[in-house]
């Protein structure tokens, strides 16, 4: 079969067709999941100059990270292949996880255009790069991405401050985010999973912070549920926040739970998820970009916020 052949679209893993069915919105069919990348995703990858990622640490859980160089820095040298020019900062703590043959989840978004597209895959090398087989690839919609223009600058390059639970600066990032990315992965021994790397949007406030809980509302979105499916059976997640402002990166990992109807929430909110945050790094000036705000997306103003 050609692989540019639409009949080679993957099926959901089970626990995405659980998670469809818990939320009342089970699919016919097959996902519009390529095992190959389309020609305008390749293109796309190599605009870029930063790329968010899943990885697993040494005991299964995963880690979300972003790894950034110059545009062209990712390549893709044929449909099932994407070499990324750039390796984890070493005060990373997502460093000791890009290892060659561990899984890996991508998605790259570019917050000028609201354009985002993820591929998953496995590490085939890691030397003064990473080069990774493609086995997933989707584009997605342009909800609840909020607009900023980038201008690099030289990160500080600090050490990363190890956390165990959040401080009241951890808090008050998450609290004002408008953006964070969620870095999951389908349970041991379920076919056609993996890791994955995903976006969550909303209006500054729109993450409720409850000492060390997070609770996420899951707005309306493609309705693949690649997320909560992968969380649904391995509620092990990491999450990634930036203060767009600083430039500092918060990394966290923890336990999520799942509220398929619930009675209340932010405006907009069909579901509910709460991650017990049990890990947390901060990076101080680590993104090395600064950022001039454009606009919310109409999807996020239609939103509410606890």
């Amino acid at each position: 079969m050609s692989p540019q052949d639409g009949s080679s679209f993957l099926a959901f893993h089970e626990d995405e067709l659980s998670a469809q069915a818990l939320a009342g919105h089970q699919r016919a069919g097959r996902a519009a999941i390529r095992p190959f990348m389309p020609d305008q995703h390749r293109e796309f990858f190599a605009m870029l100059p930063y790329l968010f990622t899943a990885t697993p640490d040494a005991d299964g859980w995963s880690m979300a990270s972003v790894l950034t160089g110059d545009k062209g820095f990712v390549r893709s040298p044929d449909p099932a292949t994407l070499r990324i020019g750039a390796l984890p900062e070493a005060n990373d703590p997502a460093a000791s996880t890009f290892v060659a043959g561990a899984e890996i989840g991508m998605i790259g978004l570019d917050f000028t255009t609201r354009r985002r597209n993820r591929a998953n895959g496995r590490l085939l090398a890691v030397d003064d790069g990473i080069t990774v087989a493609i086995a997933q690839s989707f584009g997605n919609c342009a909800q609840y991405i909020q607009t900023r223009e980038p201008s690099p600058h030289a990160a500080a390059g600090a050490p990363a401050e190890p956390l165990g639970r959040l401080d009241d600066q951890a808090r008050a990032l998450v609290a004002a985010s408008d953006t964070f990315f969620v870095a999951s992965r389908s349970r041991n021994g379920i076919g056609g999973g993996g890791l994955d790397m995903s976006h969550r949007g909303g209006r500054p406030g729109f993450v409720g912070v409850m000492g060390d809980t997070l609770a996420i509302p899951d707005f309306r979105g493609n309705r693949f549920y690649n997320t909560l499916g992968n969380l649904l059976g391995d509620p092990r997640a990491g999450l990634l926040f930036i203060d767009f402002a600083s430039g500092d990166i918060l990394q966290l990992q923890g336990r999520v739970s799942i509220d398929w109807h619930p009675s209340g929430g932010p405006a907009g909110a069909e579901r509910l998820w709460r991650i017990e945050v049990t890990r947390a790094w901060r990076r101080r000036d680590a993104f090395p970009f600064a950022w001039r705000f454009g606009d919310y997306a109409p999807t996020t103003l239609a939103t509410g916020i606890w």
